[in-house]
């Protein structure tokens, strides 16, 4: 019997590369946001807060990147996903960390999510298009 496994992980210079691509494409939107990185596991590897990006957001990029990666899934997705089930959505969104509105989206390298991306400060739309860039960077990789 196995015991074990090997589980892929983002790398630190991954995640400084996506924290500062989505940083830069917000700026070019007139947004100061924050962007943060976590590993598969929902840990922190990277966060860089723009000039002016409001205090608030670290923790909520954060907390969007954790959700992408713990639910393997976009924090969009997951919403629209629990959309129908109103127990199970408030259920879910009462859980400390849990953020169901758009900028959380997964690392995916080779089919496998390594870790995730979380934008704040923006609009949502802000949010989602910084975290693409974020993911843009790191070049295409298969779903």
């Amino acid at each position: 019997m196995t015991i074990s496994h090997m589980m892929a992980t983002v790398t630190s210079a991954a995640a400084s590369q996506a924290v500062a691509a989505a940083v830069a494409h917000a700026a070019k939107r007139g947004a100061a946001v924050v962007a943060a990185v976590v590993d598969v596991s929902g840990d922190l590897v990277a966060c860089l807060r723009a000039d002016g990006a409001f205090s608030a957001s670290v923790e909520i990029a954060r907390d969007k990147a954790w959700t992408a990666a713990v639910f393997k899934t976009s924090t969009d997705d997951l919403a629209a996903a629990l959309s129908h089930r109103e127990v199970l959505r408030e259920g879910i969104a009462l859980r400390p960390g849990v953020v169901l509105f758009g900028g959380g989206l997964p690392i995916v390298e080779n089919g496998q999510i390594v870790g995730a991306i979380g934008v704040s400060g923006g609009s949502e739309d802000d949010d989602r298009a910084a975290a693409a860039a974020g993911l843009a960077v790191l070049g295409p990789t298969p779903a």
